[in-house]
């Protein structure tokens, strides 16, 4: 099973260092997730990438009081309306594109209840 969480870890951190240089790939949502994968493998791990100077604190913040920043719910918020707007501009089926609009709100929804620091 360690090893099992060691590739999850280190999966979701090579997709949030994609992240790092392509705007439409979250960050931290992975970052979080490689924590949570090498919290159970390798807490070194783990613990060097909360101890980052750059993406450490939103981790920590998250993990201590469940906070996410402003400026991150509306990039968040943004990005996904975007894509809705982008899958209306392509012309995607449009049941594809309920489904993804729906979904995209529920998640808007929730992200924009979530305390700031």
């Amino acid at each position: 099973m360690r090893l099992f969480w060691l590739i999850v870890g280190w999966f979701t951190l090579g997709l949030g260092v994609i992240g790092l240089f392509l705007p439409v790939v979250p960050t931290v949502p992975f970052l979080l997730l490689s924590v949570f994968g090498f919290a159970r493998s390798s807490p070194r791990l783990a613990a060097k990438i909360i101890r980052h100077p750059r993406v450490g604190p939103p981790i920590r913040a998250w993990r201590k009081r469940g906070v996410i920043g402003r400026g991150a719910k509306i990039w968040a918020v943004s990005a996904m309306a975007a894509g809705v707007g982008w899958a209306l501009w392509l012309g995607l089926d449009p049941r594809i594109i309920v489904v993804q609009a729906l979904t995209c709100t529920a998640i808007g929804a929730w992200l924009i209840t979530r305390p700031e620091p």
